[in-house]
C-alpha cells in the first residue's frame, strides 16, 4: 500500500488538528495542571471527542462503532500530540478497545463496547508489575474457586487507572518453564470489593495508577481471554498501543519542530534573526529529516495494523524506537535552540520534552525496542 493518505483520511486529519487546536490548545493543558484536576483530563472534553467519534473509530459497526481503523485513530493520536491533549484515547480507544475486539469475546463486547462508542464508559489495560517493561512477567495470580476466580497481586504504571470503569488484567493462571504461556484477561469492575487504586501525578502531568488486588473475586464469564491464552493477545495490544503511541511522539516532533523554526525567524542577535546562522540552519535540516522519516514509518505500521499483518511486531518496535529517538531530538533541540528561555514554565516549548519522557518508558523505551527489532530480525 501506497504510503499516502486518502480523501477520507485527511479530512479525518484536518479535522482533528482544527477541534484540538480550537478547543485543546496547550494553554487547555496548562489550565487542567493549575486546577489539579482530578481525572488528569476534561471530562466534558472527551464526551465532545466521543461526540465526534474518536471513541469508536476503531470500534466495529456491530457493536455501534464507526470500524475506520488504526490508521484514522493513529491520525488523531498525532494531532493530540501536537496540542498534548490529555485525553483517554490511549488507554480507552485504542488499548482497551484492542484487548476486547482481539479477544473475541462476544459477550463482553456487546456490553462494553457499545457504551466506549459513545463515551460513557472508560477501560485500563494493567499488566506492568516493575518499573522495567516485562509484560511476559506476571506474577498476580488467579486461582480457580466453586464461585469464580479469586485474584491477587498488585499491576503498575496502569494509564488512567483513576477514570477506568473497568479494568483489564493480565493474570497468571498456570506455571510453567515458558513464562509467556498461562497467562490470562479478566474484566474486573472497578468497584469490585478488594481492588484498591492509588494515583500518581506524572512529570507531564498525566495521570498513572497502581492497582492492588487482595482477594479479588471475579465470575467466570469476567474471563476475557481463552483461559492460559492471554499472552498472545496481550501482545497484540501493547504493539497497536505502541504504534498508537509512536503516532503521538511524531506529533509532538512536529509541533516542537514548528515553533522553533518560528522562533528561529524571530529571535535576533547581532542585529539579524539566528534563523539565518549555518550552526542552527545545519541542525534544523537534519532534524526535519529525520521528522519525515518517522511520518513514513508511522504511517507504514497503522496500515500494516489494518492489513493484519505479520511485520506488525517488527514494525511496532521500529516505529517506537525511531519516533522515541526523533521526539527526543526534536524536543532537546527546541530547548537548546530557545536558550534558557526554553526550560522556564511560562513558555511552552518544556511541555513537549516531558510528554515525550512519559510516552518513551510507557510499553518499552528505544532502547527496548532497538533490542526487541533486532531480536525478531534474527540477531
Amino acid at each position: 500500500m501506497a504510503l499516502v493518505l486518502n480523501e477520507e483520511q485527511t479530512m479525518l486529519r484536518d479535522a482533528a488538528r482544527d477541534f484540538l487546536q480550537g478547543r485543546a490548545p496547550l494553554s487547555h493543558l496548562r489550565k487542567l495542571r493549575d486546577e489539579g484536576v482530578a481525572e488528569g483530563f476534561s471530562p466534558g472534553l472527551w464526551a465532545e471527542m466521543a461526540e465526534m467519534g474518536w471513541a469508536a473509530i476503531i470500534i466495529p459497526e456491530a457493536y455501534g462503532g464507526l470500524d475506520y481503523g488504526c490508521t484514522g485513530l493513529g491520525l488523531v493520536l498525532e494531532q493530540s500530540g501536537r496540542t498534548l491533549t490529555p485525553s483517554p484515547l490511549l488507554s480507552t480507544a485504542l488499548l482497551g478497545v484492542s484487548a476486547l475486539i482481539l479477544a473475541h469475546n462476544d459477550d463482553i463486547c456487546s456490553a462494553w463496547l457499545p457504551q466506549i462508542a459513545s463515551g460513557e464508559k472508560l477501560l485500563a489495560v494493567a499488566f506492568e508489575e516493575s518499573s522495567q517493561h516485562r509484560p511476559g512477567t506476571v506474577n498476580c495470580s488467579a486461582e480457580l474457586t466453586e464461585d469464580g476466580y479469586l485474584l491477587n497481586g498488585s499491576k503498575l504504571a496502569v494509564i488512567d487507572g483513576q477514570v477506568a470503569d473497568a479494568f483489564i488484567v493480565s493474570m497468571r493462571t498456570r506455571t510453567g518453564e515458558n513464562l509467556n504461556e498461562g497467562i490470562s484477561l479478566f474484566l474486573v469492575a472497578k468497584n469490585t470489593p478488594g481492588l484498591q487504586i492509588e494515583t500518581t501525578e506524572l512529570l507531564d502531568n498525566h495521570r498513572s495508577s497502581r492497582i492492588r488486588l487482595s482477594d479479588v473475586l471475579v465470575n467466570r464469564d469476567q474471563l476475557l481471554s481463552p483461559l492460559h491464552g492471554g499472552y498472545p493477545i496481550l501482545n497484540k495490544v501493547l504493539d497497536r498501543g505502541r504504534i498508537g503511541m509512536a503516532a503521538e511522539m511524531l506529533g509532538i516532533a512536529q509541533e516542537a519542530f514548528e515553533r522553533t523554526m518560528d522562533y528561529l525567524k524571530q529571535r535576533k542577535q547581532f542585529g539579524v534573526p539566528i534563523g539565518t546562522f549555518q550552526a542552527l540552519q545545519h541542525r534544523a535540516a537534519i532534524l526535519f529529516g529525520e521528522i519525515e522519516l518517522c511520518k513514513s514509518v508511522v504511517l507504514k505500521a497503522l496500515q500494516a495494523l489494518d492489513e493484519d499483518s505479520e511485520e506488525v511486531p517488527l514494525l511496532a518496535s521500529l516505529a517506537k524506537a525511531r519516533c522515541g529517538q526523533t521526539a527526543s531530538l526534536a524536543t532537546a533541540e527546541s530547548i537548546q535552540m530557545h536558550g534558557g528561555i526554553g526550560m522556564t514554565d511560562e513558555f511552552d516549548i518544556g511541555f513537549f520534552i516531558k510528554r515525550w519522557r512519559a510516552l518513551n518508558q510507557q510499553l518499552g523505551d528505544f532502547r527496548y525496542h532497538l533490542n526487541r527489532f533486532a531480536r525478531l530480525r534474527g540477531y
